[in-house]
């Protein structure tokens, strides 16, 4: 019997000295109005100018950084690493632009947002309700504390966003372990 399938949750180390910080300024390379929420729908996207990043704290710039909107924008050594593992259909590289630097940054857009999240087995979970106020999120996930996804919902899929939760990128140990041998930094993986 084979040990079950793992997951884990791609997050931003920010404890890396030195680092660098990004920041979405909502405008392409034209100064065109991009929509910065689009980078967390799952879905393939046509976007004409390159989007502009700015650098809210310079420092050494990573192989993976989150921006403050949770969108993740990778070098070409990601790029690369994730061509040799095929997953071209589970992912789109949109070529960026970095304030002050001249080697191709993209944004990784997930094109896959499933219902994948094991509310038991999670530290924390809590929906928005009426009391709240807001009621267009009645019934959505407020908070999730400790992710853990449900192997069973997973599927086929390599990696992807929580429907509901899709500030998280969900990926197999088999990304994982590639990304720890090639030495990609700003990671931080926890087990999901």
């Amino acid at each position: 019997m084979s040990a079950p399938p793992r997951y884990f949750e791609l997050l931003d180390e920010m404890s890396v000295p030195g680092r660098w910080v990004v920041y979405q300024k909502d405008i392409d390379e034209h100064g065109r109005r991009v929509d910065p929420w689009q980078f967390k729908r799952g879905t393939l996207l046509q976007v004409e100018g390159r989007p502009m990043l700015g650098i809210a704290h310079p420092g050494i710039p990573l192989d993976f950084s989150l921006t403050e909107l949770a969108t993740p924008v990778v070098t070409g050594r990601f790029v690369s690493l994730f061509e040799q593992l095929e997953l071209g259909n589970e992912v789109q590289f949109i070529p960026a632009q970095v304030e002050g630097q001249t080697e191709p940054f993209f944004i990784l857009n997930v094109l896959h947002v499933i219902r994948c999240i094991d509310d038991a087995r999670c530290e924390h979970v809590s929906y928005w309700t009426p009391e709240d106020g807001e009621p267009e999120l009645v019934g959505k996930y407020q908070n999730v504390r400790g992710l853990k996804v449900d192997p069973a919902r997973m599927g086929w899929l390599s990696i992807c966003r929580p429907r509901g939760w899709t500030g998280a990128i969900i990926i197999t140990e088999r990304i994982k372990l590639a990304m720890e041998r090639a030495g990609i930094t700003g990671l931080r993986l926890r087990e999901a």
